[in-house]
């Protein structure tokens, strides 16, 4: 007789694997019936904790946008071919999700943001956008543009909370507070259109212990975005988070305390929010720490692991 596998016992319906949560994998092959890939695209906007506006040198874990591509006199159609080139050395038949991810890419005059995202949403291949923002940079104007685009292809709005405590919020130069995020999400959620909301936390945070990303996690999990990023923070050369942790004022998150604070996470979610991240990904040449976060696929095992020995799954623990 067959050993069962985890998938044939698995308690969690949202899955066809032994994954225990909603993947943005599951998500996406049962939405548009292939496998599909985001391409990271610089633009080169600015944010306004940047350039005055709201602060100045950006939140302090931040190099380069924190985008896995940095351009530099690329257009955005080169960038997208190099990525498309990328993704078709490992698959055949796939779609493709053009991610504006560098800074803050509703950042500019509405005008702009509709050449933009149009030009995005025309790329071949393209069977959904993805755009980072903050919930600060959602005007009325910005928000009709994105619900007008969310008319001609699925959108994806990605939303930088990374922490529901505003005194971890100054601390990490976020410039916006709870409140303010909450207000900028309500808009985008009652603009209507094809517009799904992707919230970000950050684990490991300065000064934050496991209760706080538990109430971050709590306090997501009461909005009911479409999805959720759970990240780790790393300590890039060059932030000023990298000064801190140099200084030995900063000390990154343990891989058990992380592994173990991200089951509980994904407890707390809502069982139909889809989890579009666990851990974060460190360019490599840059990240100082925290240097078991190399090995994430280790990581992500062990989360499995984890969540299958508790017994337990997405939406467990969720407060409905």
């Amino acid at each position: 007789m067959r050993r069962k596998a985890q998938r044939d016992t698995n308690p969690y319906p949202y899955s066809d694997t032994n994954k225990r949560y909603l993947t943005f994998d599951y998500y996406l092959r049962h939405r548009f019936n292939k496998k599909c890939a985001k391409i990271p695209l610089d633009a080169h906007f600015s944010c306004p904790n940047i350039d005055g506006t709201r602060g100045v040198g950006g939140c302090i874990y931040c190099l380069n946008g924190s985008a896995a591509v940095t351009a530099t006199a690329s257009s955005i159609e080169e960038q997208y071919a190099d990525g498309v080139a990328a993704v078709s050395r490992k698959w055949t038949d796939f779609g493709l999700i053009p991610y504006l991810q560098s800074n803050t890419c509703t950042y500019d005059e509405p005008d702009r943001l509709r050449q933009l995202y149009g030009k995005c949403a025309a790329l071949p291949g393209a069977v959904m956008l993805a755009v980072a923002t903050r919930a600060d940079c959602l005007s009325p104007k910005v928000i009709q543009v994105l619900r007008e685009v969310s008319e001609e292809i699925p959108l994806i709005v990605e939303l930088g909370l990374q922490t529901s405590n505003d005194k971890t919020a100054s601390i990490i130069n976020r410039c916006h507070t709870r409140r303010e995020f909450e207000d900028g999400y309500e808009r985008l959620r009652e603009a209507g259109g094809d517009i799904s909301i992707c919230v970000h936390i950050i684990n490991g945070l300065p000064g934050e212990g496991v209760d706080d990303m538990l109430e971050t996690a709590r306090f997501t999990a009461s909005l009911k975005p479409h999805m959720v990023k759970i990240h780790l923070l790393h300590v890039l050369r060059g932030t000023a988070l990298f000064e801190m942790y140099d200084s030995g004022l900063y000390v990154p998150m343990e891989r058990d305390e992380y592994i173990s604070t991200v089951v509980r996470q994904i407890e707390l979610m809502p069982p139909e929010t889809v989890i579009a991240r666990l851990t974060g990904d460190g360019v490599s040449r840059d990240l100082a720490a925290p240097d078991w976060s190399r090995r994430k696929m280790s990581v992500l095992n062990d989360i499995d692991k984890m969540l299958f020995a508790k017994g337990t799954y997405q939406g467990s623990g969720f407060c409905r």
